[in-house]
């Protein structure tokens, strides 16, 4: 579906993309995950043809690259930031993205996604009067308005309540459910864990692994741990049989409470890109 080989990209003397080979597959989300400047936002704009590599080739649907417009209008964009015009209404706003793809009846369309991402009783109200829950439903539905059989979403629950975020994933399943390949990026590990099938996880433009959660769990999360309260103060255990270790620990007496932490999606992720902070 979607295939980037061997992709550099340089910004002068930085290079945000270094060699990152990847095959996205037709009608999986694939998560790409990384820390901030880690190069996500680079390699999402090579894929869509918004930038153009310094060296390598991306290959969508094996009809060519993104930059030519006829196999551009394969994938839609939701892009971390909000794409809407505030002064328009809902439906202004969808029935202006269908004008620019020359979406046929446009007005079709626009009513479907609008009952789709649960907008159609706001359809007529101006966007400047939406919850930020709410803009980031229209503008994934923004990205689908032309049936794009690609959709990449960069940060899709960016800034959102709970619920919202709830909703948006259950859309994403949705579109998946009906053929869609999308590309996912998020800071949210459960995020990612709880919806794609694989994982790609980058830092100082390099791909470091991909796998599905638990084959990166299995290949990096290293033990579990069990935490032991006695007297007021936790021991941490680490150990590859945490249940073992709890029923040897209740055996001992004294015991608290005890609590098992196992290496999960977001301790690959720590382990792979490293505990110190990104600005």
């Amino acid at each position: 579906m979607l295939v980037l080989r061997d992709i550099r990209k340089s910004f002068g003397t930085i290079l945000a993309v270094d060699g990152i080979t990847l095959e996205v597959r037709a009608g999986e989300i694939f998560g790409l995950l990384g820390p901030n400047g880690a190069g996500k936002s680079t390699t999402i704009s090579i894929a869509t043809g918004l930038l153009a590599p310094s060296s390598g080739e991306v290959d969508l649907l094996s009809l060519g690259s993104p930059s030519q417009p006829t196999v551009r209008r394969h994938l839609g964009l939701a892009p971390q930031e909000i794409t809407l015009y505030e002064g328009l209404s809902a439906r202004e706003n969808l029935l202006f993205f269908a004008s620019l793809y020359g979406v046929p009846q446009s007005g079709a369309r626009v009513d479907e996604l609008l009952r789709l991402v649960e907008l159609d009783t706001r359809a007529k109200s101006r966007v400047a009067s939406f919850s930020g829950g709410m803009k980031r439903r229209l503008n994934l539905a923004a990205a689908l308005v032309h049936d794009p059989q690609l959709l990449l979403l960069d940060e899709p629950t960016a800034g959102v309540d709970p619920q919202s975020r709830n909703r948006i994933l259950e859309l994403v399943r949705v579109l998946a459910a009906q053929g869609k390949t999308i590309v996912y990026t998020t800071h949210y590990m459960e995020e990612a864990a709880k919806v794609c099938h694989r994982v790609g996880i980058v830092d100082h433009g390099h791909m470091l692994d991909v796998g599905t959660t638990r084959e990166l769990i299995e290949r990096h999360g290293g033990t579990s741990a069990v935490i032991v309260l006695r007297d007021g103060v936790e021991t941490r255990i680490e150990t590859m049989d945490p249940v073992g270790e709890v029923a040897r620990q209740l055996a001992s007496g004294g015991v608290g409470g005890v609590r098992v932490e196992q290496p999960d999606l977001e301790s690959v992720f720590l382990k792979l890109t490293g505990r110190s902070l990104r600005e």
